[in-house]
Parts: structure tokens; sequence; C-alpha cells
């Protein structure tokens, strides 16, 4: 407990501290956002805004997070070292389509056929690795109900749809200033807590480590995000771009499905969800009628924009109800 503690103090403190340094750079390098041409006017203001901000608070949360661990590293089992890499593997996805966007001096990065193929590749990997880990397996607990479902071999390909839905999720959420961090650092410090009181009731030193590890490491990113948001929130002088966005989400898909419960990131992740199913239903319903649309836009929280509403008022929002979304996550849940 106290090193989750330590460990949201420390990271809050460094991005703090690094804050302001990390965005002159950012600057010198001139990596400016594009804003993207149909974007609210509001939006415009953005454009030049330093990105690719996630780079900060992913390397500060991962160095601390593994600076407090306790016992030893286990290449095998090491669930903390895993969500560590697979979490990285998806900001290399999300560093490219940055990195993409800004050589092109365009909105547009990577296709959605090349982002979608490489997010299938490390959703495959991890899955397997899920799958075949000890601790882990092919059942997932069913919050609510105190049971568990075992999957089989259905297991990789439905957590393959659930980590690109959910990384995808959280790349869509990022569209406002705090929005996604704010809210990615509420569902952080719930998966802490989770983590927590999973090794609380496990029965072997190894899983109570791997488990703590994984909190700690929750705990960290959440206290770097807080950090982050003193220079995120609006007006924000740095964005996180697809490099922090895809890093969160694959925190919270990694995290879900090592704890056995993915059916959580619904909840939890609930924003992101909401973001990814407010553009599908977009699309389909555009095409269907031919052009019409059922929002001003979206995802969702630029549809509320487009009504009028502020975008620091959205943002609150959002948080809040994640706040009580994840209070209802932890009812769910038995240790």
């Amino acid at each position: 407990m106290q090193r989750m503690v330590w460990a949201v103090l420390i990271t809050f403190a460094a991005s703090l501290a690094l804050g302001p340094w990390a965005i002159r750079e950012l600057r010198k390098l001139k990596v400016g956002q594009n804003v993207y041409e149909l974007a609210p006017q509001t939006h415009k203001a953005k454009q030049g805004t330093p990105t690719m901000g996630g780079l900060v608070f992913a390397l500060i949360a991962l160095v601390v997070g593994f600076a407090l661990r306790v016992g030893a590293f286990s290449w095998q089992t090491d669930m903390a070292l895993a969500l560590a890499a697979f979490a990285l593997l998806n900001l290399l996805i999300g560093f490219t389509d940055d990195f993409t966007k800004l050589r092109m001096k365009h909105n547009q990065g990577l296709t959605e056929w090349q982002k979608i193929c490489m997010q299938i590749v490390v959703a495959a990997l991890f899955s397997v690795y899920c799958y075949m880990h000890p601790q882990v397996g092919s059942s997932i607990y069913i919050p609510f109900f105190g049971v568990t479902w075992e999957m089989g071999l259905f297991y990789v390909p439905a957590m393959m749809f659930v980590i690109i839905c959910t990384t995808n999720g959280a790349n869509l959420l990022d569209g406002l200033d705090g929005l996604c961090g704010g809210v990615s650092s509420v569902g952080m410090a719930t998966f802490a807590v989770l983590a927590l009181l999973f090794a609380a009731a496990a029965p072997a030193v190894d899983e109570q480590n791997n488990l703590l590890n994984m909190g700690i490491l929750c705990a960290a990113v959440c206290g770097a995000l807080l950090g982050y948001l003193r220079f995120n929130l609006h007006p924000a002088q740095v964005m996180m771009g697809d490099t922090g966005s895809m890093f969160l989400g694959g925190m919270c898909a990694g995290v879900a499905m090592l704890l056995r419960q993915p059916l959580l990131i619904l909840l939890i992740g609930g924003a992101y969800a909401v973001s990814l199913l407010s553009v599908l239903m977009q699309r389909i319903y555009f095409k269907a009628t031919h052009g019409k649309r059922i929002f001003k836009m979206s995802p969702l929280h630029h549809h509320f924009e487009m009504c009028g509403v502020p975008e620091t008022r959205i943002v609150s929002l959002y948080v809040i109800a994640t706040v009580l979304l994840c209070l209802v996550a932890l009812l769910g849940v038995q240790a």
C-alpha cells in the first residue's frame, strides 16, 4: 500500500518538475499539433501546440513503477513486466502515427488498415501470453455474480477484440484538453485498488508480488497523469498525442486482462467505450442513410461541444461519470 502511495507522489512530482522542460524540448523539435480541418472552430487555437507529451508521463510512470516494485524479476511469469511491454508496444504504434502526421504535416497519420494490422499483431501476442500464463489462463470473472467463465480457445480472439476496442476508444477520447488524461487517471487509480485487493487474497507469495507490482505500476501511471494534467488542462500547453492515448488504452486493457476482469473495462473505461460506440454509430448511420448524422460530430464529446457546452464542463462531467462508474465497478468485484 505504501509503495503505491509513494508511486503516486513521486511520479506526480516528477511530471510537474519535468513538464516545463519537456514542453520546451518538444517546441524545439517543432512537434506541433495538426488540427483536423473539420474540428470545431474553438480547436483552431490548438494548432501548433506541442504534442507527443505521452512520452513523458509514460516513461516517468514505467521508471518509477519498476523502481518501487517488490520481489525479483521473473521473465516467464512477471505480469508487471508483460503489462509494461504491452503498453510500450501500443505507445510505439501511437508514436508511429504521430510521427507520420508530423512528417506529412497533416492530421492524418497511419491509414486505418496500417494501424489495425499493427494492433492485431500486438493484441494477438498479449492475448496468447495471458492465455498461457499460469495465473491468468482462459477464464474471466463475471462482475456482480461472483462466478468465472471458462472461455477456452475463444479467449484469444475475444481478448484481441477487447484490446483493439479499448486502445482505439482511448485514442478517440483524446479530443479535448484534459479529457483522456483525467478519465484515465481515475481508471488507473481504480485498477491499483483492485490489484491491491486481489493481492491481499492471493494464496502464494509470487502471485501476491505479481499483483502488487501491477498495482504499483497503475499507481505510478495515475500520479504521472495527475502531474501531466497541470500542463494539459484547458488551455493545454501540451497534448499527449496518439503516443499517450494508445499507451493508456493498452494499460487499461492489459491490467484488466491480467486481473481476469476484462468486463470491467465497460465501467472503468466507460468513456473509452462511449467514444468508440458513438463513432461506429455515426459511421453506420451515415452510410445507411446516405449522409444523415445521429450526432452533430463524433466522438460524443465533440457533439456536446457543437451543442455549445464549454470544453471544461464536458471534461468535468466525463471525469465525474468515470468516478461513479469506477465505484460501481468496485462494488461488482469479489476478491
